[in-house]
């Protein structure tokens, strides 16, 4: 069967190149890719939404708000099941593993990715593990589009480019926000901004949004009509809720590395499973408005009904108070970072981008209200605040304020806003790039020097591949050897002008070079006198295969200005690279890249 399907693609390859130019059959599988990612993000809803449905029905209705903490505890349970004995490996957070298969695997993604986060992202949520269904719906489609590229066999790039569209995709099925999703794929991915990927694009953002209303009809997540105009009287205000988003995305990301860092001295994941559950089980009984993924917090928060936002807590009789309403609403916003990491460290499967929509609409209602019960005749809508909160954390969490204000611009359906979007969106963003220099999604990957960012230079070094610029065929040296038993067995039969020298388990303890000994290769009386361990000398720099990357090495080159540098792995001796070769190796691979 598998060399029936080969043949069939082969010859649709060949008619392909036959009949369809290049540039069209991009714009088709953009297509395909954003109406299957958009497939994926149904999916996902709805299995998350019928799981919802069953454990709000009647035969947990009456016990549901006494014990309904415990239902995220009995999801990851179900979860940790389904890797362990199904899947058979960890999954990870859906947009930082796209990345790492951007930078490091030439967008190659596994096909389990493709189901893997339909089966446990829906539990998890469904179940009110306090994450999102965003970063799995990215995940699914980024799998999608990396297969169909590798079926169709294409070359890295236009796969990369294939799961930028469908992160569009995913994006604009999940939002119904084609621009926005499109905005979203460039800033994450630093896709590049031309002709040639802005249409494929926009074709699968297009193509996702169509599906999700042929399956969904007009039901979105959340939406507002905009009932208070931009006055410019509250830019103080504006310019205040930016430095208070900016400093609460430093602090979701700060607990976000710490909850983690956390969980990771706990080794075994049952282990991390029931801390992670006792935890997240005994924030939900406190704070309720945290289970799962929480739009209707949103919902309600935009439709001015705080109570219902709230929902059922502890601290019903006394929310007549508005002060009460606000310590409780500030309590989301305290507590729906730490719910959310919970949920991740303890092994469950979601994304951050709702969790951040959610705690910005918290804050910036808090803000609002705290504005207008001051008793200083103060009067902003809150409204429209909660739109900007959510603005600010997305642009500061995420480090994507783009995104934060063509997303609330489109839900809103019009540009009312855009003037005090941009104001807390630019403000937010800075303040927190200047504490946090990478978002959640990226920091891992710039630790390791592993990121792709809009630097074409810098993700041309990134891309190239250190084996490919490893030269083997140089000749070795032990220390004990004579000048002339050297020259015999290395230099005449070596066409190389560098020698490594080595001990007897390999370790590199120093090179001798052609010049070295070009003033004494015919004073014969030397052969027997002299050895190499007088000869050698240490190399300019070493090149660390485990932690060195290319731009890294590049920089050893330029700061020795040596032509040639050893390579050492696990502590031995492995080759050189040369300037020469990795200059043509960058120069290939810069034609690849943009092309």
């Amino acid at each position: 069967m598998p060399n029936r399907a080969s043949q069939i693609i082969r010859k649709f390859l060949i008619w392909k190149y036959r009949h369809i130019s290049e540039e069209n059959f991009i714009y088709i599988l953009s297509i395909l890719v954003g109406f299957l990612a958009g497939i994926g993000a149904v999916i996902l809803k709805n299995l998350t939404h019928y799981i919802k449905s069953s454990l709000n029905g009647n035969f947990t209705k009456n016990i549901h708000y006494s014990y309904y903490f415990i239902f995220p505890i009995i999801g990851l349970i179900l979860v940790f099941l389904i890797k362990k004995h199904l899947l058979k490996r960890e999954i990870g957070h859906g947009i930082s593993t796209t990345l790492h298969a951007i930078a490091r695997r030439n967008g190659i993604i596994k096909r389990v990715k493709i189901y893997a986060s339909l089966l446990t992202a829906p539990i998890t949520v469904g179940f009110g593990g306090s994450v999102g269904l965003q970063g799995p719906a990215v995940s699914t489609g980024a799998a999608i589009g990396s297969n169909i590229g590798l079926v169709f066999h294409l070359n890295p790039k236009k796969r990369m480019l294939l799961i930028g569209c469908a992160t569009a995709g995913a994006m604009a099925s999940m939002f119904k926000a084609p621009i926005a999703a499109v905005i979203f794929a460039v800033e994450i991915f630093s896709l590049e901004l031309a002709f040639s990927s802005m249409i494929p694009l926009l074709l699968a953002s297009i193509s996702s949004v169509v599906t999700s209303y042929f399956f969904l009809g007009s039901d979105i997540l959340f939406s507002f009509k905009l009932k208070d105009p931009f006055e410019i009287k509250d830019i103080v205000f504006f310019v205040f809720l930016g430095l208070v988003t900016g400093a609460a995305s430093v602090y979701f990301s700060k607990m976000y590395f710490f909850i983690i860092k956390l969980f990771d001295r706990l080794k075994s994941p049952v282990s991390k499973l029931l801390f992670g559950g006792i935890a997240i089980g005994t924030l939900l009984y406190l704070v309720p408005p945290l289970f799962g993924e929480g739009y209707s917090l949103i919902n309600n928060l935009l439709l001015g009904d705080h109570l219902a936002a709230i929902g059922q807590t502890p601290f019903d009789e006394f929310t007549d108070n508005i002060w009460v309403v606000i310590l409780l609403l500030s309590g989301i916003v305290l507590f729906k970072a730490i719910a959310m990491t919970t949920t991740f460290a303890a092994g469950g499967v979601g994304g951050i981008f709702i969790p951040t929509l959610v705690m910005g609409s918290a804050l910036g209602n808090v803000f609002a209200k705290i504005i207008n019960n001051l008793g200083l005749g103060f009067h902003v809508s809150e409204s429209n605040f909660t739109l900007l909160g959510m603005t600010g954390l997305m642009a500061g969490v995420l480090h994507a304020p783009l995104t934060a204000i063509f997303l609330i611009a489109e839900i809103t359906k019009g540009y009312e806003l855009f003037i005090p979007l941009m104001i807390v969106a630019a403000i937010s963003f800075a303040f927190t790039r200047y504490f946090i220099k990478n978002s959640i999604y990226t920091s891992e990957l710039a630790k390791k020097g592993q990121l792709i960012t809009h630097d074409r230079d810098k993700n041309v070094l990134m891309l190239m591949k250190i084996d490919k610029v490893i030269e083997t065929n140089f000749v070795c040296l032990f220390p004990e050897m004579k000048l002339g038993e050297m020259l015999n067995k290395a230099v005449a039969k070596s066409s190389r002008n560098n020698f490594p020298v080595i001990n007897e388990t390999g370790q590199l303890l120093g090179v001798v070079l052609l010049d070295d000994i070009r003033h004494m290769m015919f004073d014969s009386d030397m052969y027997d006198t002299v050895t190499v361990a007088k000869l050698m000398h240490s190399p300019p720099a070493i090149v660390f295969y485990e932690k060195d990357n290319m731009q890294k090495i590049m920089e050893k080159f330029k700061q020795t200005t040596a032509w040639n540098l050893p390579v050492v792995k696990e502590g031995k001796y492995m080759g050189f690279i040369s300037k020469s070769r990795l200059l043509s190796s960058y120069r290939r691979k810069l034609i690849e890249v943009t092309n």
